[in-house]
């Protein structure tokens, strides 16, 4: 989820599965406080046919009720409803989880930052209303929410005890972690099991740029260990997670160090296999990659220079991933060492750093 290249091209790539039901409409439930707009919505979402607008509501209650009633696939929702768009985010997740696409002029400019609380209180994704209503942004809404079928929801980390950064030592190993749909409740889990970790963490998410400030202040919160925006040409403490900027690719250059490129200007910036082929190249068998949950092969080339270079490769099991894909194709690339639980994924970060470096 990384901008409007990645927004255009993820929803063209997952149109084709969301219509591949034949005669099958997908249910979806709209939460919007305007009328006019609540029409809108539901001529844009059945343009096409194949999907079904079962239920509207215009508060978090309503949502409630009509989400427990319709079972949909997914719900639409806007953060400026009466109650409160996080509120009735938290009160769905609570009373039947089911994945939610934020759809709100509330998550722009200034107001960036609920978007990450938006995520952070059980939203699969978030999207800007857009500003005009034509053929390419409407393709765009439709094509979110047919991803979104392929969503499962997971209950969110609750926050941990923070460690400090430990101390930088001559040949530090590297650890790179990567995710997508889904992946800022993953991210959190795995960051909050790191306490202590005796390595640099370097962290992909893909997310709209004007996002990304925010999902870092939010991630500190959940993680054990202190976590920073990456800086072009700072030097990698251990300890520290340095999460990529918004269109531009995180790499590893001697130091160790960060390295900020936007070339090349690819559908993913930043991108996984970007940053995982330089952890690769600077660290070798010192080298541990994590890919979580989100759709396409991100990351799975990345990975998989890890595993040919030495290091540790790990990737999220299915039934823990919100969206397997790119887990999946670096299990099907061989790319993988260990398939885990989301759980177990923290444990095995800190246990490859531990084993001597072959």
């Amino acid at each position: 989820m990384s901008g409007r290249a990645e927004s255009t091209a993820r929803g063209a790539a997952n149109a084709g599965a969301g219509r591949a039901g034949a005669g099958k409409r997908m249910p979806v439930v709209v939460v919007e406080g305007n009328k006019t707009q609540r029409a809108l919505l539901r001529r844009v979402l059945e343009a096409e046919g194949d999907i079904e607008v079962v239920g509207e509501a215009t508060n978090g209650a309503e949502a409630v009720d009509v989400v427990r009633r319709t079972r949909p696939k997914a719900v639409t929702l806007d953060l400026q409803i009466e109650g409160g768009g996080i509120e009735a985010i938290a009160a769905l997740m609570a009373a039947r989880p089911t994945p939610i696409l934020v759809l709100s002029v509330a998550v722009q400019g200034v107001w960036s930052t609920r978007a990450v609380d938006a995520l952070a209180a059980g939203a699969a994704d978030v999207l800007p209303k857009p500003p005009r209503w034509d053929k390419t942004a409407e393709a765009t809404v439709r094509d979110r929410v047919r991803a979104m079928a392929r969503v499962r929801v997971r209950p969110t980390p609750s926050a941990p005890v923070r460690t400090p950064p430990a101390p930088v030592e001559r040949g530090a190993r590297l650890v790179a972690l990567a995710a997508s749909t889904g992946g800022p409740a993953a991210l959190a889990h795995v960051l909050a099991g790191l306490a202590g970790v005796s390595a640099p963490v370097l962290v992909v998410q893909h997310l709209h740029p004007d996002f990304m400030a925010g999902f870092v202040t939010w991630l500190g919160h959940a993680s054990a260990i202190p976590v920073k925006a990456a800086r072009a040409g700072e030097r990698l403490k251990a300890g520290t997670a340095y999460v990529a900027p918004g269109h531009v690719h995180l790499r590893v250059g001697p130091g160790p160090s960060a390295v900020l490129d936007p070339r090349p200007e690819a559908i993913h910036r930043p991108s996984a296999d970007e940053l995982f082929r330089s952890v690769a190249a600077q660290a070798g068998a010192g080298a541990v990659g994590v890919l979580l949950t989100g759709m396409g092969s991100d990351g799975a080339a990345g990975l998989l220079a890890i595993r040919q270079a030495g290091g540790t490769t790990l990737a999220q099991d299915e039934s823990t991933s919100a969206v397997f894909g790119m887990p999946q194709a670096a299990v099907k690339a061989g790319a993988a060492a260990q398939v885990l639980p989301l759980d177990e994924l923290a444990a095995a970060v800190l246990a490859a750093l531990a084993a001597p470096v072959r």
